[in-house]
């Protein structure tokens, strides 16, 4: 009996997704609009000196902060 009532309700289903009305597609016109580019590059150079620091010092706070090791670096043997 539930066979039966599944199968009449699979038919009634696909009976009813078929009879739908479906739109067809649309087209729609495009308009092809040309750009022109006008671009004017002007380059200047200006010559900057920039100096670039330097740590020469053992005791700096970045070469410090850079290199720094925790008790537990240490290899241990077994």
């Amino acid at each position: 009996m539930k066979a039966i009532l599944t199968f009449i309700a699979v038919i009634f289903f696909t009976t009813a997704a078929f009879a739908q009305n479906t739109t067809k597609e649309v087209k729609v016109e495009t308009i092809n609009v040309s750009v022109e580019l006008n671009v004017e590059v002007k380059v200047e150079k200006e010559i900057k000196t920039e100096v670039a620091r330097l740590y020469m010092f053992k005791n700096s706070r970045v070469k410090k902060a850079l290199a720094f090791k925790t008790k537990r670096n240490k290899s241990k043997m077994a």
